[in-house]
């Protein structure tokens, strides 16, 4: 076997071992899962996640992503917990500890003094009989069979596990909040992402100018507004309704056809019945119209009468596409 194929070889029995691993984890779901969504769900208070070693970095991705999705969490290191950091725990939070093992000594140390605070302890724990299991209110089974370290000792197919395991709690929360994309998208005003869900046609149309020509304006007229407004394109208006759209590629077109081209007006040679989109479209859906037709500007209309352009490069820019 040569080394590439080893390396390979190596690579599909780790993703294969976690992905049976995380299939698995669906036969383990109970009572005792829903019991803690509906706990969280209920509480008045914040989650707070705590663990050691690997765990606590897993705790660390799942409080983010509880917090993207509308439930307040916090992140507790175990070891600072039993130091001083317990005071991050108020009366009405719901404690989450991972721990593959659940008995490791901080464990050991820290649960009885979160029960001692009287608050509600779910345990994501891949030993149900452990210390951590036995103590919890509410114990989430995250057992894998065997690590996909050769070893059986660094973990990865259990850190996994209990990824999963937190993924699917914030999932079922945020489909009991009824949490949308908009409400996703006040968590996520940065980014492509937060672009994506709350950037609208009309961010971008007041930002560019607004080439604007009437069905009686002479040619010349019409390379100047093109060029002038630096969109490629100009719309065709009557009474501030679109009647059609130069591009300038209908200026080569024309250029292609005749040497003469003085006596022609914007009417001669537009496109009539262009692509429009509403101003107050989300701009990703602009990104699906020019997609789908093959163009790169789109005329916005707002209350049926024109409102700017859209061009492909400011979507490239905003980070849409």
């Amino acid at each position: 076997m040569t080394l590439q194929n080893k390396i390979l070889s190596v690579a599909k029995d780790t993703i294969l071992n976690e992905a049976k691993a995380v299939a698995h984890l669906e036969s383990l779901l109970d009572d005792s899962f829903s019991n803690a969504v509906e706990c969280i769900y209920n509480s008045k208070g914040r989650v707070i996640i705590t663990g050691i070693g690997k765990s606590a970095i897993i705790a660390t991705k799942i409080v983010a992503t509880l917090n993207s999705t509308g439930t307040p969490a916090i992140f507790m290191h175990a070891a600072d917990a039993i130091h001083g950091d317990l005071g991050t725990i108020l009366e009405d939070d719901v404690v989450i500890c991972i721990s593959k093992s659940g008995n490791t000594p901080e464990i050991k140390v820290l649960v009885p003094l979160i029960k001692n605070f009287n608050n509600k302890l779910i345990a994501i724990t891949g030993n149900k009989d452990s210390f951590l299991g036995q103590q919890a209110d509410y114990v989430l089974n995250a057992f894998v069979e065997k690590e996909a370290c050769p070893n059986n000792l660094a973990p990865t197919t259990s850190t996994t596990a209990q990824l999963v395991i937190g993924d699917a709690l914030a999932v079922c929360l945020l489909d009991l909040r009824g949490f949308s994309s908009k409400d996703f998208a006040k968590y996520h005003p940065g980014g492509a992402l937060g672009k994506k869900l709350y950037l609208r046609v009309s961010d971008i149309t007041k930002a560019n100018q607004k080439p604007e020509v009437s069905l009686t304006t002479d040619i010349k007229k019409v390379i100047v507004e093109i060029s002038e407004k630096m969109l490629g394109v100009t719309a065709v208006t009557k009474d501030n309704k679109i009647v059609g759209i130069i591009t300038d590629g209908d200026l080569r077109r024309m250029l292609a056809k005749t040497d003469n081209f003085e006596a022609l007006t914007a009417q001669d040679i537009m496109s009539a019945s262009p692509k429009t989109i509403d101003n107050d479209a989300m701009a990703v859906d602009a990104m699906d119209v020019l997609e789908t037709n093959g163009i790169s500007q789109l005329l916005a209309e707002e209350n049926g009468t024109y409102s700017g352009v859209v061009h492909l490069h400011n979507l490239i820019r905003e980070g849409i596409i």
